[in-house]
């Protein structure tokens, strides 16, 4: 079983959206995108125990906190709680307008695919025909046919929904799950009924979804405790039958502890001055009247006290699980999904994981991954590691963007012109560019390493918050490997609506009417005067900064086997040796281009052509407006022109 389709309606910061998934989705985007959102729908909705957390919902839930039922046209207040009806379209379907559904009122419907036989039988009076051909349940259309039905590319799929809002009678939130299919005749007595005309879905019912929520482990102190709905306690229900029977074995043993914690000399004084005073005035038993137990004598108590405790390797000292340190409780989470996923019987676990990078190495990373894409039937995984996206098709990855109004989008990265061979030969590069806030294409290493530079000299040499380096206002640099493939990538981040920049070389062979038009894709697209980025900076850094370079760089042990400068050179000679040596070292693992940055003592010495790149860049980023991913549009006309023949 797995999520086919979630689609969201007034929760948190989105007002509507419709998300698909693949059989495992990563999904990336900036920071209040809305992946945690997704991730707490789908535990609304799917969760065994979500429901029973109280309350199940807050004001903070609810769209801009409107948790008072009116129309979004008008703005005026009708009645709302117990007094209004859940009139949201039925169907899990995301066809109609966001206004058709009533704010004050969250809806989250989720339409599973995958069924399994035994799903099949207990849900079969709930269940409408799905077509991966159209995106939708056969008979949306007016006129189904059994040859529809029967379709290639059809089957049975499960429309499931949470409904939640305020009741003021009640003066309180409440929240459940229903079955979205069939919808019965309401009653007018039912009318106000939270999901009238709909059947319960109940904890009984989810658990055979099999849906798993590991939250980021900064709230993970949870995770390795026996509350309800933790990954123990998920493993206590999985294991078979026989918890009711533990917990009253243990309260009667903490009951009978011998000796009792009460016969501690100083607690047996207390009890003694209580039962004398206390008669005074009240009636107490004849016998023992007081007493001290280890807790409260009930399984909730228990739940919330017990705690499993790990001894490391170096001290072997047994310390409560979250005393030790985060990466060694995201493995200890880890064990114990590897464990849920044998009792599961592996393929038919839902799971949801956000974050698993947090404290993490990235080869613990990779192999979290490469467990959950392997042993469970669907991983929802939202992360912000390169190395947790690289280990993901390009087809597995959903890129989330919140526009105004609080839309959500979704969009496959794929659907973005990101093709498997691209993402299998430039799998971190795309895994960065996929993160960031926009990208910058250049031709090579020594431009990837030379931009980091300038942008690191331009910041210090820049009066404060005059200027924001790359890595603050979110640029990744993108090396597209040569000049002539530059134009390539810009229909590429503009489909993935990035923002994108081009910085290339003098070009002697005039670009084809196919590759200006990708270049136009770009916001800004600069070519250059030079023949070369080493020609550039031979060009416009200074001469005095160019002879600091050579002697810094002639200490190195990899500078090149060629002569070394001398004071007695000639400003030309000077230049053509700065020219030799970063054509020898070449590209970004060299970065001698780098060195020669570092050599700049102040503004005026960095090259102006790569100042104005990244000045433009800041400019485009300044005005907090013109961060919306729009990265699809032309190039203004106030702007250079993306080439020259």
């Amino acid at each position: 079983m797995r999520v086919q389709r979630l689609r969201i309606m007034n929760f948190r910061g989105v007002r509507d959206g419709v998300v698909d998934f693949p059989r495992h989705a990563l999904l990336v985007g900036g920071n209040n995108a809305g992946k945690s959102t997704i991730c707490e729908a789908l535990d609304l909705v799917l969760g065994p125990e979500r429901l029973y957390r109280r309350p199940v919902v807050d004001e903070h839930d609810f769209y801009l906190g409107q948790y008072l039922v009116h129309q979004a046209a008008s703005g005026e207040q009708e009645d709302s709680g117990a007094e209004a009806s859940v009139d949201a379209p039925a169907s899990g379907s995301p066809k109609g307008d966001a206004s058709d559904h009533p704010y004050g009122i969250i809806r989250i419907e989720v339409i599973l695919a995958d069924l399994s036989e035994a799903a099949e039988r207990r849900f079969r009076g709930h269940l409408r025909r799905w077509s991966d051909v159209s995106g939708d349940f056969v008979d949306e259309d007016d006129s189904p046919s059994p040859e529809k039905a029967d379709a290639e590319g059809t089957a049975w799929a499960l429309p499931v929904a949470f409904v939640g809002r305020y009741n003021r009678e009640e003066d309180d939130f409440e929240g459940g799950t229903f079955f979205v299919h069939p919808e019965s005749e309401v009653h007018e007595e039912d009318a106000t009924r939270l999901g009238a005309g709909l059947r319960n879905f109940t904890r009984e019912d989810k658990r055979l979804c099999g849906f798993v929520f590991l939250r980021a482990l900064r709230t993970g102190s949870r995770a390795l405790t026996l509350q309800k709905g933790s990954l123990l306690d998920t493993l206590l229900s999985l294991a078979g039958d026989g918890a009711p029977e533990m917990w009253v074995d243990t309260l009667q043993k903490l009951q009978a502890l011998a000796p009792p914690i009460g016969d501690i000399a100083q607690l047996k004084t207390i009890q003694r001055e209580i039962q004398s005073r206390a008669r005074r005035f009240i009636g107490l038993a004849p016998s023992q009247t007081t007493a001290f137990f280890a807790s409260e004598l009930t399984r909730e108590h228990l739940r919330e006290v017990v705690r499993l405790f790990v001894a490391s390797e170096q001290s072997g000292h047994l310390l409560p699980f979250h005393r030790l340190g985060t990466g060694t409780i995201n493995v200890l989470v880890f064990a114990l999904l590897t464990f849920i996923a044998e009792l599961k019987r592996r393929q038919s676990v839902i799971f949801a994981m956000e974050e698993p990078e947090i404290a993490l190495p990235p080869h613990t990373q990779r192999r979290i991954v490469r467990f959950v894409r392997m042993e469970m039937g669907q991983a929802v995984v939202t992360s912000h590691s390169p190395y947790i996206i690289e280990q993901f098709e390009s087809s597995d990855i959903v890129v989330l963007t919140r526009e105004p109004g609080g839309r959500l989008r979704a969009k496959a990265l794929e659907a973005g012109g990101v093709t498997a061979r691209m993402m299998r030969t430039q799998r971190r590069q795309f895994a960065e560019a996929v993160l960031a806030r926009a990208v910058l294409v250049v031709e090579g290493g020594t431009e990837v390493a030379l931009f980091h530079a300038v942008s690191t000299a331009l910041e210090a040499f820049s009066p404060p918050e005059s200027y924001n380096h790359l890595d603050l206002a979110g640029v990744s640099v993108f090396n597209s490997g040569s000049d002539r493939e530059v134009p390539r990538f810009g229909p590429v981040f503009a489909a993935m609506e990035k923002p994108a920049f081009a910085f290339y070389d003098n070009q002697t062979t005039p670009w084809s009417e196919s590759d200006r038009a990708a270049l136009a894709t770009y916001r800004y697209a600069h070519e250059h005067d030079h023949a070369g980025v080493e020609q550039l900076l031979v060009n416009e850094v200074p001469i005095g900064v160019q002879r600091a370079f050579l002697d810094r760089a002639a200490s190195r042990v990899d500078y090149p086997e060629t002569r070394k400068h001398s004071p007695s050179m000639d400003d030309d000679e000077v230049r053509r040796l700065s020219k030799e040596v970063l054509v020898a070292r070449k590209g970004e693992a060299f970065a001698y281009s780098a060195l020669l940055i570092e050599s700049c003592t102040r503004r005026e010495d960095l090259p102006s052509s790569i100042v104005t790149m990244l000045v433009a860049i800041d400019e485009e980023f300044g005005d907090e407006e013109s961060l919306e991913l729009d990265a699809g549009r032309e190039n203004e006309a106030t702007k250079p022109a993306a080439s020259s023949e």
